[in-house]
């Protein structure tokens, strides 16, 4: 599907104005440069719905397809596109846009211009991820949130160790990047020596069956990349550094959008263009996801900063997005779909309640807390939902994530499975245990007696969260519908080109020189994926 309106270049530019707009606006005028950057959000916001309800749910292939050469003589393009699997991420990063900037309207007052325009320079690099359908292009966006990521933590974080948190932020996702980089660059000069045609366009790529051998390097270099963005257990020690250093903002952004993109790396890039080594690494990938929930669950036990111990639960949750996602069937798959939009909106609402408390009291410490429910009322009703929430307590979004991860994934990796299942039981002791301390008994310190509640800006923060979090809960078919087509698409390509390429390799024809006798996708779905 083609849209004559371009809105997905929309979408992801707008944000690009904005910052354009605010570079003549004068520093000395806050409010301008936040309802400035307010307007531009809203605005990004608006034009997704548009791509929301315009997008056809009956049908898997890619839509509001826009391609324009860029430098062709390199076969890169400018392509952009989106089906279920992305639709969901696209709105939640444009859904969370406008409330980030009302969060921080009164927590950054230290450079607000400088803030603001990182913060839609980040918006944009985040968009142009999830709508990225050429190689190269999805590097550069990949590339470009590092910057305004890098700024938010090592500008506006705690003064004690931010600098340290942004370098190693940095230096963790660089190493990744620079060999999924080599990766890209081996796969398009191998492509194109097979079949006369040098591109970076990503759909294109899905037909070409790379030799075994060849996948398993490749994937590995992908593996890494994206395992230290999501991040999996071993590669995770950048991320409390980071969530603990970064302003509520960049934590709320960090743990809502910035780990998705490595999940749905894989689940866009990694998989399906190395479907042999990607089936063949389930296990141990797998293993490590488990070791994740589990590891996660227990540190963030022993916490003591509030902030420290969310940091943690992003760990042991996005495990069970892994767990999901390599047992590639259509159950696990929508799971660990519909999971990264849970853990967006719960572990993002955790971030807000975290740094409101903090705005108050300047302290994290759960020791320096106790029955802030009695002096903070609604305060304590929002803290207990998204608690709730993150636990995956029936009836609210974590639950619907959590039980489709585990139906999908038991048949494939039983014990695994069981192992992981253990996870919502520790989830659900490290949550409630940080919540009764911080929120039940009696107030113990004197400077938690005059607090005040939540005022009617930070109601208007958190209760667009709380209504998709019920609304997933209590209805998840409106988020589940879209994507299924795509996410069956998804299976059958990676169970088709994997049965190709171990034909091909037991036949000893890897080097066919017309990559179309190879072809995994039908010519009709081809012509409408280009559309």
């Amino acid at each position: 599907m083609e849209n004559v309106s371009h809105l997905l270049s929309l979408i992801t530019f707008i944000p690009l104005l904005g910052a354009g707009i605010i570079l003549f606006i004068n520093r000395e005028c806050p409010e301008t440069l936040r309802w400035v950057t307010i307007v531009c959000m809203l605005i990004d916001f608006v034009l997704s719905l548009f791509v929301y309800f315009g997008f056809d749910s009956s049908i898997a292939t890619m839509q509001f397809v826009e391609r324009y050469p860029w430098i062709p003589q390199w076969g890169i393009s400018y392509k952009v596109g989106i089906d279920g699997i992305s639709l969901l991420l696209l709105m939640l990063t444009t859904f969370l846009g406008p409330i980030l900037v009302l969060a921080c309207w009164k927590d950054i007052t230290v450079r607000v211009k400088e803030f603001m325009i990182c913060l839609l320079f980040l918006q944009v690099g985040m968009i142009g991820v999830f709508v990225s359908l050429d190689l190269f292009l999805f590097y550069v966006f990949w590339e470009i949130m590092l910057i305004p990521m890098y700024l938010l933590i090592g500008v506006w974080g705690n003064p004690a160790r931010r600098l340290y948190a942004a370098i190693k932020f940095v230096l963790y996702t660089i190493v990744g990047s620079l060999l999924m980089l080599v990766a890209i660059l081996v796969l398009y000069f191998m492509a194109g020596k097979s079949t006369g045609i040098y591109t970076f366009d990503l759909l294109k790529l899905y037909d070409f069956a790379v030799p075994v051998q060849a996948q398993f390097w490749l994937f590995l270099a992908f593996f890494l990349a994206f395992a230290i963005k999501v991040p999996m257990f071993p590669f995770h020690t950048w991320l409390p550094d980071a969530h603990t250093e970064a302003p509520t903002v960049g934590s709320v952004v960090l743990a809502a959008v910035l780990l998705k993109m490595g999940t749905y790396g894989f689940i866009r890039f990694a998989i399906p263009l190395f479907p042999n080594a990607a089936v063949d690494a389930a296990w141990w990938v797998v293993l490590l996801a488990v070791i994740g929930i589990i590891y996660g669950a227990w540190v963030a036990m022993v916490q003591v900063d509030m902030k420290r111990l969310v940091a943690f639960s992003s760990v042991s949750h996005l495990g069970f997005v892994m767990l999901g996602m390599f047992a590639l069937t259509t159950q696990g798959v929508e799971g660990s779909i519909i999971q990264m939009i849970n853990h967006g909106l719960s572990t993002g609402a955790l971030f807000l309640i975290v740094g409101m408390i903090y705005e108050r009291r300047h302290t994290r410490l759960i020791s320096e807390f106790g029955g802030i429910s009695k002096v903070m009322p609604l305060f304590a009703v929002f803290f207990m939902i998204f608690t709730l929430s993150s636990i995956g307590l029936p009836g609210l979004n974590g639950f619907i994530g959590e039980f489709l991860i585990l139906l999908g994934s038991f048949a494939k990796f039983t014990w695994y499975t069981v192992f992981a299942a253990s996870g919502v039981i520790f989830a659900a002791v490290y949550m409630l245990w940080m919540f009764q301390r911080v929120m039940f008994g009696e107030v113990t310190n004197p400077k938690n007696l005059n607090l005040k509640d939540i005022d009617l800006r930070e109601v208007a923060v958190l209760t667009p969260l709380l209504i998709f979090v019920v609304w997933i809960g209590v209805y998840p078919n409106t988020f589940l519908k879209p994507m299924e087509p795509s996410v069956k698409n998804f299976i059958q390509h990676v169970e088709k080109k994997r049965a190709a390429v171990t034909a091909m390799e037991e036949s000893g024809k890897q080097n066919l020189p017309n990559v179309e006798r190879i072809s995994l996708v039908s010519s009709v779905t081809k012509i409408r994926a280009e559309r």
